[in-house]
């Protein structure tokens, strides 16, 4: 919501691939627009880092890998499954054509967006600690760049 003045609001590639294949966006701005995201996901893995590196090891550096007990395939499920959850939900909050009929929509597109990706969470944490966000777990794969940070990146 804070960056929706700048950008759209766009922190996440896989709504901004979203929105690229529902031609909301043109191709060179939404790769930079990735870009931005992957860097800044870093950028912000690294401060985290920084400021609390004992925490930081223990938890792994944030970086996503299917639970034991879980198979890749329902990691992969749970990931395409939460991240649809959160593109279909954007897309329904933000539509430009519900302005006509539900004028309050766009102020409050952020209070649904947030609970979707909340329940998602909910939801995959146990699993996969939610990749919804493919900057968000790049990122934390690059700063952390252990072995097992990168085994279950494709998820």
């Amino acid at each position: 919501y804070c960056t929706a003045g700048i950008s759209g609001g766009h922190i996440n590639p896989a709504v901004t691939f979203g929105l690229f294949l529902a031609r909301k966006l043109s191709l060179t701005r939404a790769l930079y627009y990735i870009v931005m995201q992957c860097l800044g996901a870093t950028c912000g893995a690294g401060v985290v880092k920084g400021f609390q590196p004992n925490q930081y090891q223990v938890l792994g550096g944030g970086a996503n890998t299917v639970a034991p007990g879980y198979t890749k395939g329902s990691g992969l499920g749970a990931e395409i499954i939460g991240t649809f959850v959160l593109v279909y939900t954007v897309f329904s909050a933000t539509d430009a054509k519900r302005n006509a009929r539900d004028s309050h929509v766009p102020i409050l597109a952020p209070l649904p967006i947030g609970f979707a990706v909340f329940l998602v969470h909910l939801a995959t944490i146990p699993i996969t600690g939610t990749g919804i966000n493919p900057a968000r777990s790049l990122g934390a794969a690059i700063i952390y760049n252990k072995d097992h940070s990168w085994d279950d990146q494709w998820i």
